[in-house]
């Protein structure tokens, strides 16, 4: 069954296994303080471990390489007034319902797409994946996509470098935080797309990925089995409007900034939000993408 989180062959349906691989983990990372012991809870070791087939020593480096990436990139201080300008027309927002598992939903818009700086672009999605996991419910660890189509044109969707960078860091340092996107009604134009990025999704985070088409019953059974109709916008098939106000979101990101930063123990100083936006800090490339895709 698609909802069951997989089983691999190295893990017994045994929750005593997976501790004892966590507290293993745990071990070969040695000390760790600050903001590194904030982030390897024994969710974040479980995930990583799954996403190198409960390997200890390949979690172990998967895991030390997220630690470098986020001391340099440092995720947790992206702020909304860095990345407002990538979010005026909605590109991508957090849905304000989740699915019927509790998960928080992003919903991706790529028809909406409104900018050309790839950095940007990555920045304002890595901010939006530390969102959604900020607002993760107590013991949830993963979140849902759903993906709209509706004014979808190649020259002004991603580039595929673009996408194939995200795919990048989503395996590498965000292992095992997607549970299922489902790509509502995706036009003829996008298969050539999808089968270029899709080399780069590791197999099973591609079958992770559905797709879902209105005369398709099957296919609208699935996504009506995870969402409410009554909450899921008309454009995914529900019985709901998906707005969008700029405004408001960005009020709702303000907001949780605060709980970012005190959550991660940056400060206490009230961000702000600038309808122009603007970058502020240093700013760091993504890094090259891997040859060898991760599960996601």
């Amino acid at each position: 069954m698609y909802l069951l989180r997989r089983q691999t062959q190295n893990q017994p349906d045994d929750s005593s296994f997976g501790e004892a691989k966590v507290t293993e983990l745990r071990a070969a990372l040695g000390p760790l303080s600050g903001r590194r012991l904030k982030y390897c809870t024994d969710g974040c070791l479980r995930r990583y471990l799954e996403a190198r087939n409960w390997n200890v020593d390949k979690a172990k480096k998967m895991l030390e390489e997220t630690l470098k990436w986020r001391s340099t990139y440092k995720p947790e201080e992206i702020r909304w007034d860095e990345v407002a300008h990538e979010g005026e027309t909605g590109k991508v927002s957090r849905a304000n319902f989740h699915d019927r598992l509790g998960r928080p939903v992003l919903i991706l818009r790529p028809g909406m797409q409104n900018t050309t700086s790839a950095e940007d672009n990555i920045k304002h999605f890595v901010y939006l994946l530390e969102n959604g996991i900020l607002n993760l419910s107590e013991g949830q660890e993963q979140m849902s996509w759903l993906i709209d189509f509706t004014g979808f044109a190649m020259s002004t969707n991603l580039s595929i470098k673009t996408a194939r960078d995200i795919i990048h860091i989503l395996q590498n340092h965000y292992p095992e935080r997607l549970a299922i996107a489902f790509l509502y009604n995706p036009p003829r134009i996008f298969q050539a797309f999808w089968k270029a990025v899709k080399y780069f999704l590791d197999p099973k985070t591609a079958q992770k990925v559905k797709f879902v088409y209105p005369n398709n019953k099957e296919s609208l059974e699935l996504m009506k089995s995870l969402f409410d109709v009554d909450n899921l916008p008309s454009e995914f098939g529900g019985k709901a409007t998906l707005k969008y106000d700029h405004e408001e979101f960005s009020r709702m990101m303000v907001d949780d900034d605060l709980k970012t930063a005190k959550y991660w123990g940056i400060g206490d100083e009230k961000p702000s939000f600038h309808p122009k936006g603007g970058l502020s800090g240093a700013e760091v490339a993504p890094e090259p993408v891997p040859v060898e895709p991760l599960a996601i």
